[in-house]
C-alpha cells in the first residue's frame, strides 16, 4: 500500500524552474509489507496546449536522492525515482504508479488527492518584458492615466496609474471604484495582502480567478509563462487612499477614498518582472519617491535624549535584548505587586531579560463604559490603587530587583487609551479637546481625543513625564484608531499630525526605543514606516499572539512571513510578537522569533518557564548580557503563491552575514491539521550561490548532509513534521583544501550549535591552511554556547591527537572539545563551560575569538 507520493517539483502546486531542464525527484513512501515490490512510476506532462505525454522515472541510488534529516518511519519504506524533463513552455503534470507489472496502474489525483503540478520558467531574460501595460492588463480602463517610469531593480518594468475622485462633500469622504482590467488576461495564481482587519494586513491567496473578502494593499499576480505583476495602492498623498479589490466579472478594481476638500488624484504603481521579490522591490522603491515630499513634518534623525556606546564591536541595539511583556502574563488587572513579583521570579529562575514592557492597564482611565474599548485617559501618572507609590516608584523597584534590565516601555493608545481622553480628567482640562465619531470598529460613535493644536505640547510632556519616572521606552498601540475617525475634515487634520508628532516624540525622547503597535492601516504604512530618513524601529507584523485559541497559532506565524513580503522594504523591524515558553506551541513559536530577524519577548506567567527552550532562542555575550540571535536578513515566505489551506510546509527564508560569504536559513512548520513531508530544494534557501558547495544541518535532530551544490539530487532535502511540527536548516557554505594525506578536506564554520539560529552569532568566519600543513578555523562570536565545526574527516581523526583549540589565545581544558553526540562530522566546543573554567573576562570586547588548529595530513 503506498502511504503518499512526495516529489520535487510538488503536485497540486506551482513551481518556477530555473532552467529549461527540470529534474524530477520522487520518493514514493510505502507499508513495510510492500517493500519488496517492484515499483512503477509514470510522469505524465503537457506543455501549453500540446498532447500529454509520458516519461518513465528511474529508480535512483541513494547517494542521488532526497536525503531526510529527521528520523524516518521504522513503519514505512522510502523508494526514491528521477528522471529529467525539458520544460519549453508552462508544464503540467501529474504521476501514476504500481507496485508490479501485472498491477493496474493508480492516479495520484485519484488514490491520493493530489492534483497537478505546474512549472513554469522563471530565468532571466527567457522572454522580454513589455513595455505597454495595456498588454499586460487585458482590458486596462483606457480612462486612467498611465506613465511609464524608471525602475530601481534589474528585470522590471515600472508604471504609475492614476485615477481621478471627486472631493469629500462637507463631513462625507468620496469614495470611487474603478475598473482596472484582468492581469496577463488570465493568470496562473496570486497573492493579495488586505486589511485582514482595521489595524492589521494579512495575505490571501487564489487561482485563476481573483477573488479577495477584503481591500488589498498590494498584490501579485503569476503569467502563465512565470512572469509576476505587482500592484501597489499609494496613499496618503492628497489625502487619497488608494486599495485593491475583487468584481464579480473578473477584471480587478481600484477603490478610493478621498478626504480632501478638492478634486484628487489616487495613484496605484504597476511592476512586471521574472522575480516577485524584485517587482514588489519596485514598487516600493518607487513608493519612497512619491511619499518624501508629502511628508512636511515628519523629521528626520531627531536627536535622541539617550547616548548611544559607539565603541562596541557589534552594535546592540536595544531589540537585540530579551524581553518581557506583561500582557498575557500578568492578565488584565496589572499591579505593582504583580510586576515586582514577575521581576522575582524571573530573578530566580536566573532569566535576564534586558527588556520589560509594561503593556496595557497601568494607566489611570475612567471606566466608563461597558469595557476598556470605552475607556478614557484621565492623568498621566500610573493607577492610584494599583500603582499606590506611583510609576516612579514602580521602575526603580524593578530597575533595582532585576540589574539586567536596560529598558523598560509602558504601553500607552496613540489617542491615549481605546477610548481616547476622558473628558472628566485632567488631561482634558490642562490641553485642548476635540470630540470626534469613530466608525468601522467594535465601539463606534463620539469619542474625546486632544485637539490638532495641542497634540505637540501633549505627547512631549507625557513623555518627559515617563522619562522623569525612568520610563525609556514607548509601546505605542491602537495607532489604527486615526483610520476610524469618521469625519472628512478630522481625517484631514489628526491623521497626519498624529502621526508625526508621536514619530518626532519617540524620536526626540526615546530615540529608536518605540514598538508601533496595530499600525498596519494605509496612512501608517506609508507616512511613519515607509520613510528611510529616519531611525528603524520595531513595528508589530501581524495580529496578535492568542495563546488560548488553538487554531491561530499557525495562522499567526503565516501571516507573519507573508506581511514581511512587504514590510521587509519599509523601515522597521518586524516584530512578530511574544509568547510563552511554557505554552504545548512554545517550540513552533520560538522557531518564528527567532527566524523572524525581529525582538524576541517572552510573556509568561511568573514561574512558568521552559528554561531549556530560551537557552535555545538567546545567548551569553562575554559580558554576560543574554542576547538574541537575529539573523540580518528579516524572514519571509519563500513560496508566495502558495495558500493557506494546500497540503505544504510554510517555508520561512533568512540569511546572515555578508552578501555570498553568510549563511542561508530556512524555518519550515507544519501549518496543516495533519503530518506532511515535502522534498525542499538548495534553492529554497534565500542567499544560495550556485558556484559554492553546501551541508545542511537541521537544528531539531541535528545531523548534516552530505556535500551538495544546487545543480546536484542530493541538493534536495525531505522534511517531515507532524502537526504543529517545526524545523530550522542552516546552510553552511563548505571550504574545500587539498590533503596530501587525506585528499580534500571540507570544512564549514556553525555557529552555534545548541542555538535555534545559531549561526546568527558569527560575526566573522575563516580558514587558513598554515605552512606546518597545520589548518586552523577562527570563528569570531557574539555570545558563548557550544561551537559548531564540520570536519568532512572527522570520523577519521582522534581530538586528543589532531586538535588544539583557543580561546581570547589560550587553550581551552580538553574536555570542553568532544564530537558532537548527533553527527560524528561536528567537531563541538563548549565555548561557556570553557571561558568559565578559564576565569576568562571580556575586558573591553564584547566578542570571544575562537580558533580550532587541526592536522589536515592525520592517517
Amino acid at each position: 500500500m503506498v502511504v503518499t507520493i512526495h516529489t520535487f517539483p510538488p503536485l497540486g502546486r506551482v513551481s518556477q524552474a530555473k532552467s529549461r531542464i527540470v529534474s524530477f525527484s520522487v520518493v514514493i513512501e510505502t507499508a513495510d509489507d510492500d517493500a519488496e515490490k517492484p515499483w512503477e512510476i509514470r510522469l505524465w506532462h503537457s506543455s501549453g496546449e500540446q498532447p500529454w505525454e509520458e516519461t518513465k522515472l528511474q529508480p535512483a541510488p541513494r547517494t542521488e536522492s532526497p536525503t531526510f534529516l529527521q528520523p524516518e518511519s521504522s513503519s514505512h519504506k522510502y523508494f526514491p525515482f528521477s528522471a529529467a524533463l525539458p520544460v519549453p513552455s508552462l508544464l503540467r503534470f501529474t504521476l501514476k504508479y504500481r507496485s508490479s507489472p501485472t498491477q493496474p496502474w493508480i492516479w495520484a489525483r485519484d488514490e491520493l488527492g493530489l492534483e497537478d503540478g505546474l512549472i513554469t520558467l522563471a530565468a532571466d531574460s527567457l522572454h522580454p518584458l513589455d513595455d505597454d501595460l495595456s498588454s499586460i492588463i487585458r482590458g486596462l480602463n483606457p480612462e486612467l492615466k498611465v506613465r511609464s517610469v524608471a525602475s530601481q531593480t534589474p528585470r522590471t518594468k515600472l508604471w504609475t496609474v492614476e485615477a481621478t475622485v471627486d472631493p469629500a462633500t462637507g463631513d462625507a469622504s468620496a469614495y470611487s471604484d474603478i475598473q482596472l482590467g484582468i492581469p496577463w488576461g488570465g493568470f496562473v495564481r496570486y497573492i493579495a495582502l488586505v486589511r485582514h482587519s482595521i489595524a492589521w494586513l494579512g495575505p490571501r491567496h487564489g487561482r485563476s480567478s481573483f477573488s479577495i473578502d477584503k481591500d488589498a494593499v498590494l498584490c501579485s499576480f503569476l503569467s502563465h509563462e512565470g512572469k509576476h505583476l505587482v500592484l501597489l495602492g499609494i496613499t496618503n498623498v492628497n489625502n487619497v487612499i488608494t486599495l485593491f479589490r475583487s468584481s464579480s466579472h473578473g477584471p480587478v478594481m481600484i477603490h478610493l477614498r478621498n478626504d480632501g476638500n478638492v478634486s484628487a488624484t489616487g495613484t496605484l504603481l504597476a511592476a512586471v518582472g521574472d522575480n516577485c521579490e524584485r517587482a514588489i522591490a519596485a514598487v516600493m522603491y518607487h513608493a519612497r519617491t512619491l511619499i518624501l515630499p508629502s511628508i512636511h513634518h515628519a523629521p528626520s534623525q531627531e536627536p535622541s535624549a539617550k547616548g548611544q556606546d559607539f565603541g562596541l564591536e557589534w552594535m546592540q541595539n536595544w531589540y537585540d535584548g530579551l524581553g518581557y511583556c506583561t500582557w498575557n502574563a500578568l492578565g488584565q488587572r496589572l499591579t505593582e505587586e504583580k510586576l515586582l513579583n514577575a521581576v522575582e521570579t524571573l530573578k530566580e529562575s536566573n532569566i535576564n531579560i534586558t527588556n520589560l514592557i509594561i503593556d496595557d492597564n497601568w494607566q489611570d482611565v475612567d471606566y466608563d463604559g461597558p469595557n476598556s474599548d470605552s475607556f478614557g485617559w484621565k492623568r498621566f501618572e500610573a493607577e492610584p490603587k494599583s500603582f499606590p507609590n506611583g510609576l516612579k516608584h514602580t521602575v526603580s523597584q524593578i530597575r533595582s530587583r532585576l540589574s539586567s534590565i536596560e529598558h523598560v516601555a509602558v504601553w500607552h493608545a496613540l489617542l491615549g487609551y481605546w477610548g481616547g481622553i476622558s473628558p472628566h480628567g485632567d488631561i482634558a482640562q490642562q490641553y485642548q479637546t476635540v470630540q470626534v465619531r469613530r466608525e468601522g470598529w467594535k465601539v463606534n460613535g463620539p469619542m474625546t481625543v486632544i485637539s490638532n493644536e495641542d497634540v505637540g505640547k501633549f505627547y512631549d510632556d507625557f513623555y518627559r513625564f515617563l522619562l522623569s519616572c525612568g520610563v525609556d521606552g514607548v509601546k505605542t498601540d491602537a495607532q489604527f484608531m486615526v483610520d476610524t475617525l469618521a469625519s472628512a475634515e478630522h481625517r484631514r487634520e489628526l491623521i497626519n499630525t498624529y502621526l508625526d508628532v508621536w514619530t518626532t516624540s519617540h524620536l526626540r525622547h526615546f530615540g529608536a526605543t518605540a514598538i508601533s503597535c496595530m499600525s498596519q492601516a494605509p496612512q501608517i504604512l506609508f507616512r511613519q514606516q515607509l520613510s528611510q530618513t529616519r531611525p528603524t524601529i520595531v513595528v508589530r507584523n501581524s495580529d496578535d499572539y492568542y495563546p488560548n485559541v488553538p487554531e491561530s497559532h499557525s495562522w499567526h506565524i503565516w501571516a507573519n512571513a507573508h506581511n514581511t513580503l512587504l514590510t521587509q522594504h519599509l523601515n522597521v523591524l518586524p516584530d512578530w510578537d511574544m509568547f510563552q515558553t511554557s505554552h504545548r506551541n512554545a517550540g513552533y513559536h520560538a522557531a518564528a522569533r527567532c527566524i523572524s530577524g525581529g525582538p524576541v519577548y517572552i510573556t509568561d506567567v511568573p514561574g512558568q518557564h521552559d528554561l531549556d527552550l530560551i537557552n535555545q532562542i538567546t545567548g551569553l555575550t562575554p559580558r554576560g548580557k543574554t542576547v538574541i540571535l537575529r539573523p540580518g536578513v528579516v524572514g519571509r515566505t519563500v513560496d508566495t503563491y502558495t495558500g493557506y489551506d494546500e497540503d505544504a510546509l510554510l517555508k520561512v527564508g533568512s540569511y546572515h552575514g555578508k552578501a555570498a560569504t553568510g549563511t542561508p536559513l530556512l524555518a519550515v512548520f507544519n501549518t496543516r491539521p495533519h503530518t506532511l513531508t515535502e522534498i525542499i530544494s538548495l534553492d529554497s534557501f534565500p542567499g544560495v550561490i550556485s558556484s559554492a558547495k553546501y551541508i545542511l544541518r537541521s537544528h531539531n535532530s541535528g545531523k548534516v548532509t552530505p556535500i551538495t551544490d544546487s545543480e546536484s539530487q542530493t541538493s534536495r532535502l525531505g522534511v517531515t513534521l507532524e502537526v504543529g511540527g517545526y524545523d530550522i536548516i542552516t546552510a553552511y557554505a563548505v571550504t574545500e583544501f587539498d590533503s596530501e594525506a587525506n585528499d580534500k578536506i571540507s570544512i564549514a564554520s556553525l555557529g552555534l550549535i545548541g542555538k535555534m539560529t545559531g549561526a546568527a552569532a558569527i560575526i566573522d568566519t575563516h580558514f587558513e591552511v598554515l605552512p606546518t600543513r597545520r589548518a586552523v578555523s577562527i570563528t569570531r562570536l557574539k555570545a558563548l554556547g557550544t561551537l559548531g565545526l564540520y570536519i568532512s574527516d572527522l570520523p577519521n581523526m582522534l581530538i586528543e591527537r589532531d586538535f588544539m583549540v583557543t580561546i581570547q589565545g589560550l587553550p581551552v581544558p580538553p574536555s570542553t572539545v568532544t564530537v558532537d553526540q548527533r553527527d560524528g562530522h561536528v567537531l563541538a566546543v563548549d565555548i561557556q563551560e570553557a571561558w568559565r573554567d578559564m576565569g576568562l573576562s571580556s575586558g573591553w570586547s564584547n566578542e570571544v575569538e575562537v580558533k580550532i588548529y587541526f592536522d589536515a595530513e592525520h592517517c
